[in-house]
């Protein structure tokens, strides 16, 4: 028997005792988790989703927190005061063992929800618990000068990006350059950015491009 399930943003074909590398996941090493966005059951039978299988899981086991392979960002600036910056990433992982997948009843076990980590906050996230807004952190809003900066010359931020980042009160370089680990997950959350934010460097692109 297989299922499909979906976490990270991405999804993973799996069967009983597969291994799999996703994005990181709130949970320690040995801890049980079990995923609740199911898209496909197969078998002997083919159930597909709408979206999802409603009481439908997958629980694994998390392995251990690694990290993927090394990733080089590589940024030019072809203006009059131009520069240069070379840069490493290697993107946070779990990597899991799956135990058991369930066609029914999934919300009923009771077992820890597979949660990013970027989307835990003080509170623990049971696994029938649905998301609301009150649960998730609160995006950072600091004062800005009128007018504001030209957020698209970040990396990979273009006018829709920009737009976003408006909206959610991030106007100048200056608030980019002072975001913390928490901000970071918290913008990361509330705009769906997966990740791009460490992915393409902006704090540091903030800090010198705040500098004028």
């Amino acid at each position: 028997m297989f299922a499909v399930l979906k976490t990270g943003g991405k999804q993973y074909k799996v069967q009983s005792g597969d291994t799999l590398r996703v994005e990181k996941l709130a949970a320690d090493a040995g801890e049980t988790v079990q995923f609740n966005d199911i898209l496909m059951l197969g078998g002997d039978t083919t159930v597909v989703g709408a979206p999802l299988i409603a009481g439908a899981g997958v629980q694994a086991e998390v392995v251990d927190q690694i990290k993927g392979e090394k990733l080089i960002h590589f940024v030019k600036r072809r203006r009059k005061h131009s520069s240069q910056r070379t840069k490493g990433h290697r993107q946070k992982l779990t990597l899991i063992k799956v135990t058991d997948i369930l066609t029914e009843g999934a919300d009923k076990t009771g077992v820890k929800a597979a949660v990013g980590a970027g989307s835990v906050g003080a509170v623990a996230v049971a696994a029938t618990e649905a998301k609301t807004p009150a649960k998730k952190a609160a995006a950072p809003k600091a004062e800005a000068p009128a007018g504001g900066d030209d957020l698209k010359k970040l990396s990979g931020v273009g006018p829709a990006l920009e737009k976003k980042l408006n909206a959610a009160g991030v106007t100048t370089f200056a608030q980019v350059a002072a975001w913390t680990d928490a901000d970071v997950a918290a913008i990361d959350e509330q705009l769906s950015f997966k990740g791009r934010i460490e992915r393409e460097g902006w704090i540091e692109q903030a800090k010198d491009l705040a500098k004028g």
